[in-house]
C-alpha cells in the first residue's frame, strides 16, 4: 500500500511488483555492455511510477453505450453504438472486442456505430487513460441489459448504460490531502544509452517498459501505444525544446522544433505486461496509454548519471546541455 501525496491510498499493484517482474535481474535482462569508444561512455538507469485512469479532482465523468441484438431464436446480430473517439490508439477495435465479450459472440458478429452524435450517447473524450477503462464499464452495462431484454423476448432486444465512476474531489485547502482519483495504472522502465562526451550527442540504445494492464484487451495495440509513448518521451527529454521570446513561440514549425525522427528514438523498445486486475474496470482492464511517458526522462537522468557520473536537471538533453554540464 502506498500513501500518495494527497493522503490518499494506493492500495492496488504499485513499483515493487512491477519492478520486480520486469527487470528482476539486470545482468540477465540487458546484454554485456561492450568496450567503450574513447570518447564513449555508458549507462542504465531506473525509473517507476503510476497515473490517475480518468478525469480527477471532481470534474464529471461519465460514458455511454448501447447495444442492440438481432434474431430469432438465436442471436444473429450485434450492433454497438458508441462515441469514443479513434485517434489512432485503436480504440474501435478495442470497443468491438469488448462488446463481443460481454454479448458472448464472435468479434466478426459486432457491427459497430461510431462517434455519430446523432447515433451515440455522450462518452466523454479520448484523453486521461480513460477510454477503454470508461468504454468497457459502459459496454458490459449495455450488453447485461440487452441480453436481459433479449431474454424478455424483446425483438431487437436493446441496451442502454451510462456508467459513473466513482466520485473524486478537489484537494483541501488548508492540508492538502484529499480523493482526486478514483484508480490508477502502473509503469517501470529500463533505460541503457550511451553519450560522447566530446560532443554531448546521446544514443538510446535499449528501453524496457513494464505496464500494469490490468487485463490484455489486444496486446498488439498496447504495445504500439507502448512504443508511440516512449517515442514522445524520448523528445520531451532529448530533442523538442520549445523556445519562447516576449511571450511568443519562436520556434513553431518542425524545422526548428525538433521531434524524434526514426535515427533519433530509441534502438530497442521491449514490451512487458503484466495483469493485476484493477478491482473498478472492466474484466479488471487498467487504463495505460499515458504511463509509459513518465518514467522515461527519469530514467535517461540516472542512465546519464550511471555512465558520466553528473546529475543532469533539465530537459531536453541537448547536445550542447550536456555539454556544458559535463564540463
Amino acid at each position: 500500500m502506498v500513501e500518495a501525496v494527497s493522503d490518499q491510498l494506493v492500495s492496488q499493484s504499485a513499483s515493487q511488483p512491477l519492478s520486480q517482474s520486469a527487470i528482476h535481474n539486470p545482468q540477465s535482462a540487458f546484454h554485456t555492455l561492450p568496450p567503450n569508444p574513447a570518447a564513449i561512455r555508458r549507462g542504465r538507469g531506473f525509473a517507476c511510477g503510476f497515473k490517475n485512469i480518468g478525469f480527477s479532482f471532481g470534474f464529471p465523468e461519465r460514458c455511454e453505450a448501447t447495444i442492440e441484438l438481432y434474431g430469432t431464436a438465436d442471436i444473429e446480430r450485434v450492433v454497438l453504438r458508441h462515441a469514443g473517439a479513434d485517434v489512432g490508439q485503436g480504440a474501435h477495435t478495442a470497443f468491438k472486442q469488448m462488446a463481443a465479450e460481454a454479448v458472448g459472440v464472435p468479434f466478426e458478429m459486432v457491427e459497430t456505430i461510431y462517434s455519430d452524435t446523432a447515433e451515440t450517447g455522450d462518452s466523454g473524450s479520448a484523453s486521461a487513460s480513460r477510454l477503454t477503462w470508461m468504454a468497457g464499464n459502459a459496454i458490459l452495462g449495455a450488453a447485461e441489459r440487452a441480453r436481459q431484454a433479449w431474454q424478455n423476448e424483446e425483438r431487437p432486444a436493446r441496451g442502454h448504460f451510462r456508467f459513473t465512476p466513482p466520485a473524486t474531489e478537489m484537494l483541501d485547502e488548508a492540508t492538502g490531502k484529499g480523493q482526486p482519483n478514483f484508480t490508477y495504472g502502473y509503469v517501470a522502465q529500463a533505460v541503457e544509452l550511451a553519450v560522447d562526451i566530446e560532443t554531448g550527442h546521446i544514443w538510446v540504445e535499449r528501453v524496457i517498459n513494464a505496464s500494469d494492464v490490468g487485463k490484455i484487451v489486444n496486446r498488439n495495440l498496447i504495445e504500439g501505444q507502448v512504443e508511440g509513448c516512449v517515442v514522445q518521451a524520448h523528445g520531451y527529454a532529448i530533442t523538442e525544446k520549445l523556445r519562447l521570446k516576449d511571450g511568443h513561440i519562436v520556434n513553431p514549425r518542425l524545422s526548428s522544433y525538433l521531434i524524434p525522427g526514426i535515427q533519433d528514438v530509441p534502438a530497442r523498445v521491449e514490451t512487458v505486461l503484466l495483469e493485476e486486475p484493477d478491482p473498478l474496470g472492466p474484466w479488471g482492464v487498467r487504463g495505460m496509454a499515458e504511463m509509459p511517458y513518465l518514467p522515461y526522462a527519469p530514467a535517461v537522468t540516472a542512465a546519464l548519471h550511471a555512465a558520466t557520473g553528473v546529475w543532469f536537471d533539465g530537459f531536453p538533453l541537448t547536445p550542447d546541455v550536456v555539454l556544458a554540464k559535463l564540463s
